[in-house]
């Protein structure tokens, strides 16, 4: 009996668990979308062609989480850096500054910026690279003010006190009480970039929104069906990686 409850109970926190439902029904579309032919073809009947068979959605999928990959990548090392240096003696002079420029780089839609940006590195990913770290890095530059802010001073003065460096307060006491706020603002930019990411393929990105853009220019319902599927799906995933992410941290955080 002792072995059946811990079972039973493992077996219905799978089961309430979302994150393996999401992701199996994301695979599924990724590698079963030929075998839902006939569904398509039922509902637009009018469609020679109902499911997209120019690339393969799972070297898609892999185009559109390496640009994302990439370029949520580059938003955190340049996000967290400028939030940590905004907020150190030496630079809090110039946090205005940067997060008024941090912020302008948001306002522009993505869409501008890579037309602005093809002209200069030409067509394909650099261009996609580019608008999405600018669009990613506002979340994690406040993020991690953010985070910085809320470490309570008498940690710091504890900390302080044990004759800890400036830097080994910042390792040791600071960003690990800050984490799950700079994990909150690394949350929302991926997820920003995911779902950004499919227009790079407007520029000659191989991404999800290949599917999408196709679909539109062609009157192809069932394509832009399909790609918004799989880029709906990958949010949200990703977005219950990173649920659990912070669970983890919590207990951990809990823990210590």
């Amino acid at each position: 009996m002792s072995g059946a409850a811990p079972a039973s109970a493992i077996r219905r926190a799978w089961v309430h668990d979302p994150l393996p439902w999401a992701l199996a029904a994301l695979l599924l579309l990724i590698f079963g979308m030929a075998q839902l032919q006939p569904l398509f073809a039922a509902l637009f009947p009018a469609l020679e062609r109902p499911v997209y068979a120019q690339d393969s959605f799972w070297a898609l999928t892999v185009s559109h989480l390496k640009i994302v990959g990439l370029s949520s990548g580059f938003a955190v090392l340049v996000g967290v850096t400028a939030g940590l240096f905004a907020t150190r003696p030496s630079g809090r002079e110039f946090r205005p500054l940067i997060e008024t420029v941090v912020a302008a780089g948001q306002t522009f839609p993505p869409v501008a910026v890579l037309a602005v940006a093809v002209p200069v590195v030409g067509f394909g990913e650099a261009p996609a690279l580019i608008a999405l770290a600018l669009y990613g890095l506002l979340p994690v530059l406040q993020s991690t003010l953010a985070g910085i802010a809320s470490v309570p001073p008498a940690a710091n003065e504890a900390a302080e006190g044990l004759g800890l460096s400036p830097w080994q307060r910042l390792l040791q006491v600071e960003l690990p009480l800050a984490a799950p706020v700079i994990l909150a603002g690394v949350r929302t930019s991926v997820i920003i970039n995911i779902g950004t990411a499919a227009i790079a393929s407007t520029v000659g990105a191989k991404t999800l929104g290949l599917p999408i853009i196709v679909g539109l220019s062609g009157f192809n319902t069932a394509y832009v069906l399909q790609g918004a599927m799989l880029v709906g799906l990958l949010a949200v995933v990703t977005d219950l990686v990173f649920e659990r992410l912070a669970r983890r941290l919590g207990r951990w955080q809990a823990a210590a």
